[in-house]
């Protein structure tokens, strides 16, 4: 069976379709997505009603619990975005924005099934632990993380696509040829993100997995379009546009 793990989709409606898109092209009908649905990007409301509607599953991610209570440990720009985002839930049809809200409030911090473990930031901190490549450097760190993990976790948060072995290898999507087997070895996927990439490539990522791999899957959309909502929104910061062409 083929299923299709989005993340860190943060209000870019543009990728997001995309997205969705290339999904339905490949016939794959199950969606899961590991959170931070709103957050930086000027369509909050709309990728919310996406998500609901198309995703079997999805979590909470940082920036959806930042909206639901308050941003804690975001820098100036993040925390505009959040509060920008509320007021888009805020206004409008009263009766939609409740729906989003709950949608929003209902959203586990994991899922459990076999050996398969999602989350948005890390085993050992759903919600907020970033894992980095460089991560594989701190052996105390990743050990205390793939000891929570039962055999696979996906996760999300840091943008950046790629697997996480136990042996403490980061192997990026181009070095494996964008496709990685299920073995008898622990690993964690970062699955990348769909609105706002961060490893130098513009094109939102995802990842495809059966019963034998999974394949990392990259997507080209129109930033621009995007980039220039945001530009149009004075709450939103400009970098939170120009970094969409670079994928930084």
């Amino acid at each position: 069976m083929l299923r299709a793990i989005i993340s860190d989709i943060h209000g870019n409606l543009e990728a997001l379709e995309a997205v969705l898109a290339d999904i339905d092209r490949r016939e794959i009908s199950e969606i899961y997505c590991l959170g931070d649905i709103i957050g930086y990007g000027p369509n909050p409301r709309e990728c919310i009603d996406l998500v609901r509607q198309r995703c079997k599953k999805s979590l909470l991610g940082n920036h959806d619990q930042a909206a639901l209570f308050d941003p804690e440990g975001f820098n100036a720009g993040a925390e505009r975005a959040i509060f920008w985002t509320r007021k888009m839930l805020e206004t409008g049809d009263a009766n939609k924005n409740q729906d989003r809200w709950d949608f929003l409030g209902e959203l586990p911090r994991m899922i459990r099934e076999d050996k398969l473990l999602f989350v948005h930031g890390s085993a050992r901190n759903p919600l907020n632990e970033y894992v980095f490549p460089e991560d594989i450097y701190n052996q105390r760190k990743m050990e205390r993380i793939f000891g929570l993990v039962d055999q696979y976790c996906f996760q999300g948060h840091t943008h950046i696509p790629g697997i996480f072995t136990e042996s403490m290898n980061f192997l990026a999507p181009d070095e494996i040829d964008y496709v990685y087997s299920f073995g008898e070895e622990k690993f964690l996927v970062n699955v990348g993100s769909v609105g706002q990439p961060r490893d130098a490539d513009s094109r939102s990522s995802y990842v495809i997995i059966d019963d034998e791999k999974v394949t990392f899957c990259r997507v080209e959309y129109d930033f621009n379009t995007t980039a220039e909502k945001i530009y149009e929104i004075p709450d939103l910061d400009n970098f939170l546009g120009d970094r969409l062409r670079d994928g930084r």
